[in-house]
């Protein structure tokens, strides 16, 4: 969460030739944010590992974005993010975030909200405490890659693009009621210049 207000929080990391490896963040946002991790297929499955929101910011793989005729990123409140928007990567290395930079789909970008799914505890859970990071990273796992398929068009396994997540905080699922999980497709490589709906990358 952000540190005066409810939020998210998110860990950087930068991509190696190998693999992802983590770095702990160093700044947090002042109001309310959430967190972030991606998912790495390994082997016909998949783990996660932290990444900052959203991948590979400070990593030196990131082109120019804008010349002065492209329009300019839009902050959106991670709070009121809808399936279908795109994102740029952020300048900063952030532990938490209130706002992300909203971009048109058809200019470069790394991140596309693909799904927004409710948090449900396990079986045999009771009350409604803050679950954890380990039991949100775990459901998002799953709710991610079994929604990848209905937007994308094409199983998560089978892709050549990866997905990210945005998770609420402990301070946001106590003080606004956060329960979403937020997913967004993410590419390691070349940006993306049009939408990834149906495309069966």
């Amino acid at each position: 969460m952000a540190v005066g207000a409810p939020g998210r929080s998110a860990h950087p990391v930068c991509p190696s030739s190998a693999a992802f490896s983590a770095r702990a963040g160093t700044t947090r946002s002042v109001t309310a944010a959430r967190s972030v991790t991606v998912a790495i297929r390994t082997g016909g499955t998949f783990s996660a590992v932290a990444i900052a929101l959203f991948t590979l910011a400070g990593c030196g793989v990131v082109s120019g974005w804008f010349g002065d005729d492209e329009p300019k990123p839009q902050a959106v409140s991670v709070f009121q993010v809808s399936v279908g928007q795109c994102f740029a990567t952020p300048e900063k290395v952030q532990v938490e975030l209130a706002d992300i930079q909203s971009v048109p789909c058809d200019i470069p970008h790394r991140q596309e909200a693909y799904s927004v799914v409710g948090y449900q505890a396990p079986a045999g859970v009771q009350g409604d405490a803050y679950p954890g990071d380990s039991a949100l990273a775990a459901y998002a796992d799953a709710a991610c890659a079994q929604s990848f398929q209905e937007y994308v068009g094409i199983s998560y396994l089978d892709s050549t693009l990866y997905f990210t997540y945005l998770l609420p905080s402990a301070r946001s699922w106590q003080e606004s009621g956060d329960r979403s999980v937020i997913c967004f497709a993410t590419t390691t490589g070349e940006e993306l210049s049009s939408t990834v709906k149906d495309t069966k990358w």
